[in-house]
């Protein structure tokens, strides 16, 4: 079974509610944890999992004979991104842009365009005690970050027994799709003030036009309204857990302490979090069988 974190927002407490999770019901459980929020990766802060291996990451990007190339703009037609742009006397590429597709090099009818291989960040690989641990790492100033999230995730490994955590990037754009699709549940992690309940509308859209299932978990309970319990008693929509307004729990995470383990109380309460949620998708699984 595969669950992500997501939040239409960031700031709401994604990764604390992904870290306590695994922390808490990691004994037992066959588990992986994947952070694709490769922009600004900060789960191993909390979980402090030993690092075994390092991968560089590359896309394709084109290179330009141009001893070869006519100008006749063929490369550039075909790039939906703009990352080729032909001139009267010259070719331009924008490798930022480039989603390295090939399309550019195969189309090319002077075969005048090669691949070359653009580092744009790398994966991580660890352990903590028997969960295994993988987060991507974005170089300072790539903007491309779902082929990174795309090779974070090619370390799932599908088994009927595991549980899969994926902690995604915050918002509703490209790289939280590409950490999201396929997963069998999403805690979409919000806070009760209008600005997480705008973008808290924004992400239960996206949800809902990708088909997943899905509830939500509100982070500092107790300050802003209720208009958060309003809209997803509105709509719906389960409220899964909430995580009250502390003062001393905003300090222990700044000091990079799990919330579980300053507060060992709240364990129980991601357990139960995690039961719902099994018992959500055997009834989903009853229902298709149906």
């Amino acid at each position: 079974m595969i669950i992500s974190i997501a939040s239409g927002k960031g700031g709401t407490g994604k990764t604390t509610v992904a870290t306590s999770l695994v922390l808490s019901i990691k004994n037992g459980i066959n588990l992986q944890f994947l952070d694709c929020d490769v922009e600004e990766p900060n789960a191993h802060i909390f979980l402090k999992p030993e690092i075994k291996q390092s991968k560089v990451i590359t896309i394709p990007v084109p290179k330009i004979d141009k001893s070869k190339c006519n100008l006749c703009g063929r490369c550039s037609e075909i790039c939906v991104y703009n990352a080729i742009a032909v001139l009267k006397d010259n070719v331009l590429t924008f490798p930022h842009l480039c989603h390295g597709c090939g399309g550019c090099s195969f189309l090319c009818p002077q075969k005048a365009i090669t691949e070359i291989d653009k580092e744009i960040g790398f994966v991580k690989v660890g352990s903590l005690n028997n969960v295994q641990f993988v987060d991507g790492r974005l170089n300072i100033g790539e903007i491309m970050s779902p082929p990174l999230i795309r090779a974070v995730k090619e370390y799932i490994r599908f088994n009927p027994t595991k549980t899969i955590i994926i902690d995604a990037p915050p918002g509703t754009s490209c790289p939280v799709i590409e950490a999201i699709k396929a997963s069998d549940f999403c805690i979409l992690v919000t806070e009760p003030t209008p600005f997480g309940l705008n973008d808290l509308i924004l992400a239960v859209e996206v949800l809902r036009k990708l088909n997943l299932p899905f509830g939500v978990v509100i982070n500092r309970f107790g300050i802003g309204d209720a208009k958060v319990d309003d809209y997803c008693k509105k709509e719906n929509i389960s409220i899964l857990m909430r995580i009250p307004f502390k003062k001393e729990i905003a300090f222990t995470y700044s000091k990079g302490i799990p919330v579980v383990e300053a507060f060992p109380e709240y364990k129980k309460e991601f357990v139960k979090l995690y039961k719902r949620i099994v018992v959500s998708r055997l009834k989903k699984e009853k229902r298709k069988e149906k």
